[in-house]
């Protein structure tokens, strides 16, 4: 995995120094430890950060062929096909990322349309002074950019380009107030004006610095739900679960699991057993668990452990502490530019600090729930009004409870407009694809992305796979949801490759207990927080003290911690202050 970054200038118009591009490449170089390269072509700059995966010794970027030069940050799974049938004679490196490039020379601007991987590309043709930037289809790797009066820019994350002085750390309040009641945001718009990123799929392309044309690639398969058996169903799941760990396991670097002892985790942990026993022989296993110090809390370590062990895997369990979290929130909220208030990011943040020690990649079971219908507001979503039915999200986190100053409803415009794009159909469906759209790639993703890089490490998600989809989409709502159970289809494979997981078992569910902490700190904290210009500007502030001391309901804590996470995100990345020190210390900087 890698970071990516550079510059296309409109005529006439002066280059940016190399200091700029070095500030490019220091903001990207945690995403890429084992080397820097900055190539300048001309009319454009490109910044490339490497974290070596595939063909240690060889792969470094950019990649040339002819007049095109490519800088890539994700992991093409088909690349060992594509070489196939291009042949490998073509290709200069064994690095997957010579693929598109090698793809470009045969098929032009079409060169991503069959890639299988998680990818964000920047391909740039000298001779026509003409930039590509394109992102994978489900919007796993990231990629944004910026445009300025002398041309546009583009990185893998916002804050590479506000160090470079090509974009600014300014707030837009309408999605401020949708972080604010969603804990993420929607669309292409980031949180900071004039960035925005390039949609999962969308591939846009820029001449001579101006963007002149935008396609995108969908990830789901098109075509009405399906008829077919369950037996059948469970025979084209297996095929495809098996393949996908397969591709994802690709590696010249130690890689392991993060297993939360859910279902999804399972799944993947099942599966990457089944490939040792029938492919790898005795290739070793790691896993890594979350667990949390309160009492009471949701803790599946237990059960995670004896899903290690039926596998052979070697274990590692992590005890999330009170202190870890007001120690490390700042640094974690400073890796999270692009706004994600989701508080797994406490527990992914730090495993993948503990997981850096002994791997280089690690497999997760994200996409699970939107992909196979594991949400128990899918059930909800599915059913008509008449029958209790409601539509997801109908409410933010503070409906109600009378903090902020103002409630506007623009908060919903993002997801408004995506369950537009649903029309036609059925209930469940619809649900699914507004989270694929927007909840999977700019919060779960996003949130992997970066606690992951923030330490060099590199996420995989295999679930998220082409083949996988293709298995699942369409598949009936029965073999989806049947009775209580959501992921019906998923849950009975892993009840017969893994019967020790107990699928169809009550679980605890994985929630990080963000509201006893708080709760501990209510009244030092709501002052701390209450005080923050931020705060005061959106917030009435005896209210917030109110909420802190108090943070009684589950809602209440909820509300509490997205004021935590917001406050303390404007100062480290609008504010420009430092990470170092605990939560107090940064929120009583001077």
């Amino acid at each position: 995995m890698c970071g990516i970054g550079g510059i296309v200038y409109r005529p006439g118009a002066p280059l940016r120094s190399e200091e700029t591009l070095q500030r490019l490449a220091g903001a990207l170089s945690h995403r890429g430890p084992d080397g820097t390269h900055i190539e300048r072509l001309g009319r454009a700059d490109l910044v490339h950060t490497r974290l070596a995966i595939i063909d240690i010794a060889g792969g470094d970027q950019p990649l040339h062929a002819g007049s095109a030069t490519l800088i890539a940050n994700g992991e093409i799974y088909n690349d060992p096909q594509i070489r196939d049938q291009l042949g490998n004679q073509v290709f200069t490196t064994g690095s997957d990322c010579e693929s598109p490039l090698r793809l470009w020379e045969r098929e032009g601007r079409l060169f991503a349309d069959d890639l299988r991987g998680m990818y964000a590309i920047a391909l740039y043709d000298s001779a026509e002074d003409r930039l590509f930037l394109v992102r994978d289809p489900f919007g796993i790797k990231p990629l944004y950019y910026s445009l300025f009066p002398d041309g546009l820019a583009f990185a893998s994350e916002p804050k590479a380009l506000i160090a470079a002085g090509l974009g600014d750390n300014a707030e837009d309040a309408v999605k401020r107030d949708e972080l604010l009641q969603l804990q993420f945001t929607t669309g292409g718009e980031t949180i900071f004006p004039g960035i925005y990123r390039v949609l999962p799929g969308e591939m846009l392309e820029i001449q001579h610095g101006d963007i002149v044309g935008r396609t995108r690639r969908q990830a789901l398969p098109r075509g009405a739900s399906e008829r077919i058996t369950e037996e059948k169903a469970l025979e084209r799941l297996d095929t495809a679960l098996i393949n996908s760990v397969q591709a994802h396991e690709r590696s010249d670097v130690p890689f392991g699991l993060f297993l939360s002892g859910g279902i999804d985790s399972a799944t993947v942990l099942a599966a990457m057993a089944r490939v040792r026993r029938e492919h790898d022989g005795n290739a070793p296993l790691l896993a890594w668990t979350a667990g949390f110090d309160v009492p009471g809390a949701a803790d599946e370590t237990a059960h995670a452990a004896a899903l290690a062990r039926s596998a052979g895997a070697e274990h590692r369990i992590l005890r999330v502490t009170k202190a870890d979290f007001w120690t490390h929130l700042p640094a974690i909220v400073a890796s999270m530019d692009d706004s994600v208030a989701d508080y797994a990011i406490v527990p992914t943040w730090l495993l993948a600090r503990e997981a850096r020690q002994e791997a280089t990649v690690i497999l997760s079971g994200e996409g699970g729930d939107e992909l196979f219908a594991g949400y128990g507001r899918y059930r909800s979503a599915a059913r008509p009004w008449w029958r209790g039915g409601r539509k997801m999200r109908r409410h933010g986190a503070f409906h109600g409870l009378g903090v902020l100053r103002e409630t506007s409803s623009r908060w919903r415009d993002g997801l408004a407009a995506a369950e537009r794009e649903t029309r036609g159909l059925d209930r469940l469906t619809a649900a699914q694809a507004v989270d694929i759209a927007e909840w999977l790639p700019n919060d779960l993703l996003l949130k992997l992305d970066r606690c992951l890089m923030a330490h060099g490490l590199e996420g995989r998600t295999p679930l998220l796979d082409p083949v996988v989809a293709e298995a699942v989409w369409r598949l009936p709502d029965d073999l989806k949801i049947r009775g209580k159970y959501g992921k019906y289809l998923l849950r009975r494979w892993v009840e017969r490759e893994m019967p020790v997981a107990r699928p169809f078992a009550p679980k605890q569910g994985f929630t990080v207990p963000v509201g006893a902490w708080i709760k501990e700190q209510g009244a030092r904290l709501g002052q701390l927080i209450a005080a923050q210009p931020a705060v005061v500007d959106i917030a009435h502030p005896t209210k917030v003290e109110t909420l802190f001391r108090s943070a009684s309901g589950r809602r209440e804590r909820h509300a509490a911690w997205a004021l935590l996470f917001y406050a303390v995100w404007h100062r480290v990345q609008i504010e420009g202050k430092s990470p170092e020190g605990d939560v107090f210390e940064v929120l009583s900087a001077r």
